[in-house]
């Protein structure tokens, strides 16, 4: 290998030069590309974010609905089969009074009954006895 010469060193160094000279330019536009990627990236990160909070209030709203309309269907659900419960005992209750009246009536009847042969039995003893004297009464003295 031939030595160089100075004049192709010297050509060589130059062209370094010019390229370092062209350094700063090349990193002023990777800078701005930098800047401009680091916007556009936050902005995107930003509708990506607000389209994920719509997305998820969207999906919030539908679940509230269907819980309102579950919790509707719940409530006539219960309502429907308290009520079949309540006309259930009021017939229930209904049918045990009826019951019950019926047994006093048959008590209330049985007790005249009774009264009434008492009264009968007591009737026919005062006849057998004959009438009893009236007591006198004593006389205040003067």
């Amino acid at each position: 290998m031939a030595p160089e010469t100075i004049e192709i060193k010297v050509q060589r160094l130059e062209e370094r030069v010019t390229r370092f000279e062209q350094l700063p330019e090349r990193m002023d536009r990777l800078e701005s590309q930098f800047l401009q990627l680091r916007t556009e990236l936050r902005d995107e990160f930003s509708a990506v974010r607000q389209e994920s909070l719509a997305r998820e209030n969207r999906v919030v709203a539908t679940l509230r609905e269907e819980i309102h309309s579950t919790n509707r269907r719940t409530v006539a659900t219960l309502r429907e089969e308290n009520h079949t419960t309540n006309e259930r005992m009021v017939t229930t209750l209904r049918d045990e009074i009826r019951a019950g009246d019926g047994e006093t009536r048959r008590f209330m009847r049985i007790l005249h009954e009774k009264v009434i042969s008492d009264i009968a039995t007591l009737g026919e003893a005062r006849q057998t006895q004959g009438p009893k004297r009236a007591r006198s009464k004593k006389q205040p003295r003067s």
